[in-house]
């Protein structure tokens, strides 16, 4: 076996990878005491050729300047019902970005500020990988059952891989939807590349059993399952999780009842099953906000999901306490990469004419991709 060269964060890009880690040009030093105001006249000089997504997980300089704020299936849709702006420039992450640029039209560029903004989850979960998987399930008799629903946390290989074979991406909103239409198209699920939004949601939300459903390793022969557990299951989950949600434990939510009595503990469905069950709410990033926002003053809210949202919420709602979940400090350290000054590089660079790290999918891919991303807008 060799072994790639490894790249030095912020020389060269690997294009095999779901993200490169390029990033030309001169950033401005993040302590500019110009920086907010450089970024204002860049904005206002663009204008509405330019159309600023922003997910929630961003820094709050960032989601100052953003002209829609959302998670991932919001930022999808807006992305798709956008026409008219020259330049989207997507303060998220890679597959994020990858997913506008699919549902736009070919006269917009989708622009990322800094391309090491990816997705440890999205990673967990290789093209070729996938195609083995599927070549593996085709020998256990199971293929032509099987529908592959694929969370948005991925890149547009496997969205594309998705499309082809008749299946759905899903967010953690519609998560639910997705799995019961797929469930209409075929007899089992290839839950791509979230274990835990998998499991959760087929046992809390569709009512089957942890028996139901079996855990794909890719690294193993067969996923290290025997034919017939993969023959019996309902729903194959990929070994993937999410860095952050992942970290959340049962003696979080332990620990956090003790300290703060009368506390509600709220939970992201990428948590660990565990935790989901002992949680008094779930969902997802846009549910989690409407649920703290209807809530009375006075109220307390242990959360379990990004430490930019949970800090943003307790902001918003000083009338209500409002806790994060766990004890340690924890960002998405690959949204993180989104700050002020890539952002003021790139509407800099476009307002001097120069177009910066535009995020463009192969057609064959995107053909594909836009399937299962329409089969999704249309659940």
């Amino acid at each position: 076996m060799t072994l790639k060269n490894l790249l030095l964060l912020g020389q060269g890009s690997d294009l095999q990878s779901e993200r490169g880690v390029s990033c030309t040009g001169e950033l401005p030093e993040p302590s500019d005491p110009t920086l907010i105001e450089r970024a204002r006249i860049a904005r206002a000089a663009l204008g509405d050729r330019a159309l600023i997504l922003g997910h929630h997980y961003q820094r709050d300089e960032v989601i100052e300047f953003a002209d829609i704020t959302g998670d991932s299936f919001k930022l999808a849709q807006s992305a798709a019902a956008q026409s008219s702006a020259e330049f989207i420039i997507f303060c998220g992450v890679h597959f994020m970005a990858e997913s506008a640029d699919i549902l736009t039209s070919k006269k917009q560029q989708v622009i990322l500020p800094d391309l090491a903004a990816g997705c440890s989850m999205a990673d967990m979960a290789t093209a070729n990988q996938v195609q083995h998987c599927w070549e593996q399930l085709a020998q256990a008799g199971v293929a032509d059952v099987t529908i592959p629903v694929t969370y948005m946390n991925s890149s547009a290989a496997i969205k594309s891989f998705t499309g082809e074979h008749g299946g759905t991406i899903c967010t953690s909103s519609n998560a639910q939807s997705a799995m019961a239409w797929a469930l209409t198209q075929g007899e089992k699920i290839l839950f791509l590349p979230d274990q835990h939004l998998g499991r959760n949601t087929a046992v809390l939300a569709l009512g089957y059993s942890l028996d139901d459903c079996v855990l794909w390793n890719p690294w193993k022969p067969m996923g290290g399952l025997t034919v017939e557990e993969i023959r019996a299951a309902k729903i194959i989950l990929w070994r993937g999780h999410c860095s952050v949600h992942g970290r959340f434990s049962i003696d979080s939510v332990n620990d956090i009842r003790q300290r703060v009595p009368g506390v509600k503990v709220l939970v992201h469905p990428e948590c660990q099953h565990e935790v989901v069950c002992a949680a008094d709410e779930v969902g997802s990033t846009e549910m989690i906000i409407r649920t703290v926002a209807n809530s009375p003053a006075g109220s307390k809210w242990a959360i379990g999901t990004e430490l930019n949202l949970v800090s943003r919420l307790a902001r918003t709602h000083p009338d209500k306490e409002i806790y994060f979940l766990d004890k340690d400090v924890c960002y998405c350290s690959t949204m993180n990469r989104i700050d002020l000054p890539h952002l003021v590089w790139a509407m800099e660079s476009l307002v001097k004419g120069h177009i910066v790290n535009v995020i463009e999918v192969d057609s064959t891919v995107a053909s594909y991709s836009k399937l299962a991303l329409e089969r999704m807008l249309a659940l």
